[in-house]
């Protein structure tokens, strides 16, 4: 299939905003294919729109709209009465394609919560089923009702799916700009370690992330990505933990908190850091750390990472540094002494070619095509 000329509507519940993911990563490179893309937040809930309110309005990527809607009925009948809530969405999404007022070709849904049924779009429509987050088997084999072809990035989510819909495992994607195209071996003074993503998130292993951030006060530690909930696009409330985690790190004097940034910023600053460091607890991890975004912007930058464990690196040593346990961190604070105090060694050209190449082989093009070759 050529998603040339074709009009898309993206569902997902992770709303646009300033913090991309691989959602909003897939929107502007299926733009960037010649396609036309819907991309469909997640209900509004705070009030802020009337009942059965719908806005289109340009994401300032060519060829991306944003729709905001809010339903005109209430959210929780989805839990209470799911017959009565899908009789009411088909209408809602009606309205939803008269306002975007374009035959559509494809629905592509991210949506691991199933709000916006894939079943309830027209079946003359290509439907593409993309969790990427970790989902209940149930909840799996309801969404991908209709779909004709099941895409995530680990096997372990791929195996709820007991349906008879072929299935393909697609590493994430990385978008072409956070490719180093010069890697030096040259380490700055003081090093500099590198963090994104949401720093909000309650699956964070805090405890550890704190004990390295304090036991290595000769190293600079920047946080790039949300440290703020009236801001968020990905969170909308947090717990007093999670907030005074915040504040513990606003305090150490070796952490800069540079809040959230475009990707393509962001693609920059990380190519000058030195190290990388991912520090989630797997029993809480959402996705029970399996695959994480942010490791192949990481790779592409060719600096070493130190990392908890992640089942879908565990036959490529080369890439992650990480710790053997699935469920605990006890060994990180070593390792990442391991790996700071022997830097050279680690980011020598070599190497950071090795992961470089690696990367580049994942940028979103190479993956959007991959997945048209399957619905052909």
């Amino acid at each position: 299939m050529n998603f040339e000329g074709k009009n898309i509507v993206l569902l997902s519940q992770q709303d646009w905003g300033e913090m991309f993911i691989s959602k909003h990563h897939y929107a502007v490179e299926l733009a960037r294919a010649g396609a036309i893309v819907y991309y469909i937040n997640g209900p509004e809930q705070k009030g802020e729109m009337k009942r059965g309110e719908i806005n289109i309005a340009p994401s300032g990527y060519d060829n991306v709209y944003l729709v905001t809607h809010r339903l005109s009925f209430p959210l929780f009948l989805k839990f209470k009465a799911q017959w009565l809530y899908n009789y009411l969405l088909r209408s809602h999404i009606r309205k939803l394609l008269q306002a975007i007022n374009r035959k559509v070709d494809v629905v592509w849904s991210f949506d691991v919560s199933n709000t916006i049924p894939l079943s309830l779009f027209s079946p003359t429509a290509r439907k593409i089923y993309m969790p990427v987050d970790e989902l209940s088997k149930q909840v799996a084999n309801k969404a991908a009702k209709s779909a004709e072809l099941i895409v995530s990035v680990t096997q372990e989510i791929l195996d709820k799916f007991d349906v008879p819909v072929p299935k393909l495992f697609l590493n994430h994607g990385v978008a072409p700009y956070f490719i180093n195209e010069h890697p030096e071996e040259k380490t700055n003074t003081p090093l500099q370690v590198g963090l994104s993503g949401n720093f909000l998130r309650p699956d964070i292993d805090r405890d550890t992330l704190y004990e390295i951030v304090t036991s290595n006060p000769e190293i600079v530690f920047n946080f790039w990505g949300m440290i703020d909930f009236s801001i968020s696009n990905l969170l909308s409330s947090g717990s007093e933990e999670q907030i005074q985690f915040i504040e513990k790190l606003k305090q150490c004097t070796n952490v800069k908190l540079h809040g959230q940034v475009s990707p393509i910023h962001l693609a920059g600053f990380l190519k000058n850091m030195d190290a990388f460091l991912i520090c989630y607890d797997v029993v809480k991890d959402q996705s029970k750390g399996t695959n994480y975004h942010k490791i192949l912007e990481y790779l592409g930058t060719g600096k070493v990472i130190v990392s908890n464990n992640v089942s879908t690196y565990k036959n490529h040593p080369a890439l992650l540094q990480m710790v053997a346990e699935r469920d605990n961190n006890r060994a990180m604070p070593t390792l990442f002494k391991q790996v700071v105090n022997n830097i050279t060694a680690y980011n020598t050209i070599e190497k950071q070619e090795q992961r470089i190449s690696f990367a580049k082989s994942y940028i979103y093009s190479n993956q959007v095509k991959k997945i048209a070759q399957h619905l052909s």
